[in-house]
């Protein structure tokens, strides 16, 4: 006997839309299961006994005008497809919320496993981490090198004032979860927005680029970038100053933050930004305040965070130590942006 359908996704309804919009797709009952992960949007697999799809859609209860980051996250796949970019193929976008209550878009399941920690990584080895995370620089130069225009993504941001506009809202993030007084971060906020570089000219940004959005299969080549909620048109050193960020070494043994740098074989930051700069052909010596920005944006989204928590909003594991992280997060930037 099947198990109770996952929450937000009616494997009937479903298998009635497909059955509509794509005949012929699905050859039997489908079943669903809820992936965990995906900090917004709901990911689940489903299959019917030979095919495999996954069904992304927005949290249940969500009532923001979510329908948009649907849309969107449809919308970039569908376009970066055709390209060098390793992204699933998309199946059908779906906007009528009286199927699953919500938008959803489904596309392929691809094989592959995301390494969030160093202590995943290990089991690969020195050489294959190396590769692996060699392999992500080199696809993040294919994803910047595409044309936006040249694959209808000319509309898809914004990119005049991108880092301006990027900071300012950051900032306002910030102060929507002032509770406590955090040494430095006004100044680092201040200092950023003293430094402002140029910036090159815009590309499609990820938004959230690092290991764990990506799926590496067993050649160590990356199968997929997932998790797209983010991309937009914009400043493509801001995707480099984050990996960057995420291969720097926290020194926390316990940190809820995923962070690979501790791998052996892990390349160092400066080799992956010498690594991209090659690839790209662009200027990366502005790379110090790309990545304290990543420092004071993740500063930020754990203090909102650690504020939800505060208040009872946010039950789990890991949620109370994570307050603590943020002084370290920002410290991290200020050093960053002095050595720059």
């Amino acid at each position: 006997m099947s198990s109770a359908p996952p929450p937000g996704l009616d494997p009937q309804l479903l298998r009635g839309h497909l059955d509509r919009e794509r005949p012929g797709l699905v050859s039997g009952p489908l079943e669903a299961r809820l992936i965990e992960g995906g900090r917004s949007n709901l990911t689940y697999t489903v299959t019917d006994g030979t095919g495999r799809w996954v069904v992304r859609r927005p949290p249940l209860g969500h009532v923001l005008a979510t329908a948009h980051d649907m849309k969107r996250e449809h919308r970039v796949i569908s376009a970066l497809y055709p390209t060098a970019v390793p992204v699933p193929e998309p199946v059908l976008l779906c906007d009528d919320e009286s199927v699953l209550g919500a938008p959803f878009y489904v596309m392929e399941h691809v094989e592959g496993t995301p390494y969030r920690t160093a202590e995943q990584l290990a089991p690969l080895g020195p050489e294959r981490t190396r590769a692996a995370v060699l392999a992500l620089v080199d696809t993040l130069v294919d994803l910047h090198a595409v044309d936006p225009q040249a694959v209808g993504l000319g509309d898809f941001g914004r990119p005049e004032g991108f880092l301006d506009r990027q900071l300012r809202r950051w900032g306002k993030q910030l102060d929507a979860s002032r509770n406590r007084d955090l040494a430095g971060i006004d100044e680092l906020h201040a200092s950023l927005g003293r430094e402002l570089p140029a910036s090159p000219s815009p590309t499609v940004v990820h938004g959230d680029y690092r290991l764990d959005n990506v799926l590496l299969g067993p050649d160590d080549r990356i199968n997929a970038v997932l998790d797209w909620e983010m991309s937009t048109l914009g400043d493509p050193l801001t995707d480099l100053g984050l990996l960057v960020m995420y291969s720097s070494d926290l020194d926390l043994p316990h940190s809820p933050v995923s962070t690979t740098s501790g791998a052996a074989g892990h390349p160092s930051p400066a080799e992956l930004v010498e690594r991209y700069a090659a690839g790209s052909g662009r200027d990366t010596s502005a790379i110090s305040w790309y990545t304290a920005f990543a420092w004071f944006k993740l500063a930020v989204i754990l203090e909102g965070i650690h504020y939800r928590y505060t208040l009872g909003q946010t039950v789990g594991a890991g949620f109370d130590q994570i307050g603590d992280l943020v002084p370290v997060f920002i410290e991290h930037g200020l050093t960053t942006l002095q050595e720059g």
